[in-house]
């Protein structure tokens, strides 16, 4: 099938031809010549690398605050990573990356919060979900971790860190 491009300005006059037994998309020329095209899966694979982290009020149940602390992970393959975390909670964490893991990735997680730098703490998680390139709700791309296996007593801390850091926020406003 053949859709002509009619009302995006940029692209008016080329046409999208839709092959379904190949599943390929081709653009077509204004003279038409065949420009390029992409398998079925590349551009399903795109549409959801963009696409926003689904809004649930149920799926966030533990406060959570912005902040900037070191972080390392390691992936059941044996990858290891450093990087940044951008916010926490008592649920999970968000680690900055450009090249952020598939959801549902396992990693070994230790972070370190900035009262204490130079302590390391342990939790294991799974990445909830991925913003693969920056947005206005978020300052840089990376991934959300939830907590899969956290001790208490530093489950603990992170709470009481995140509800002191609320009440700061709350007292400047």
């Amino acid at each position: 099938m053949k859709y002509p491009v009619a009302s995006s300005l940029r692209h008016k006059g080329k046409t999208i031809e839709l092959d379904a037994t190949r599943e390929i998309i081709t653009l077509i020329g204004i003279n038409g010549e065949a420009m390029g095209n992409l398998s079925w899966d590349f551009v399903i694979d795109q549409i959801l690398a963009y696409r926003k982290p689904p809004v649930s009020r149920e799926a966030r149940t533990e406060p959570r605050v912005t902040l900037a602390f070191r972080v390392k992970y390691k992936t059941p393959e044996g990858q290891q990573f450093e990087s940044r975390a951008g916010g926490i909670g008592g649920g999970g964490l968000f680690i900055e990356s450009q090249a952020p893991l598939p959801v549902g990735t396992k990693l070994s997680l230790e972070f370190s919060l900035p009262e204490h730098a130079n302590e390391w703490l342990a939790a294991k998680g799974v990445v909830a979900w991925v913003c693969p390139k920056a947005d206005q709700y978020t300052f840089s791309p990376g991934m959300g971790v939830r907590f899969t296996d956290i001790a208490p007593d530093i489950r603990t801390r992170v709470l009481e860190l995140v509800k002191s850091l609320q009440e700061v926020g709350h007292s400047a406003a």
